[in-house]
């Protein structure tokens, strides 16, 4: 039996140096958009759940201003890879690696992030 995110108590963790790091509840995430998170450091991670339920964490600050706004972006796939792209330069980053798709040179830094 699969359970709607939304009828659950499943809260998002995401894997960082310490161990896990709980970020919020499953129902915050809603496919397609991103949520960013403040995490212990200081630093933002951008998360988002795509419209299969699989789950991603990659870093919210955006390399090539600056600004922490990839949370904010618009989400797609690219050959199956699923991507989201800056709301200010368009710059694609694959959501699994962090790799820029546009910019081989640049990555950023990317999360293992899971519902329990």
């Amino acid at each position: 039996m699969t359970l709607a995110p939304e009828t659950t108590d499943l809260k998002v963790r995401l894997r960082l140096d310490e161990g896990w790091f709980t970020v919020c509840d499953l129902s915050t995430l809603t496919p397609g958009r991103g949520v960013a998170a403040l995490l212990p450091d200081g630093r933002q991670a951008a998360l988002f759940r795509d419209r299969n339920g699989n789950l991603y964490g990659i870093d919210n600050r955006d390399p090539f201003t600056g600004a922490a706004v990839l949370s904010r972006g618009l989400t797609g796939t690219h050959h199956g890879r699923p991507f989201v792209a800056s709301p200010l330069l368009k710059q694609r980053f694959d959501l699994t690696t962090g790799h820029c798709l546009d910019d081989p040179s640049v990555r950023i830094d990317s999360y293992e992030v899971k519902a329990a």
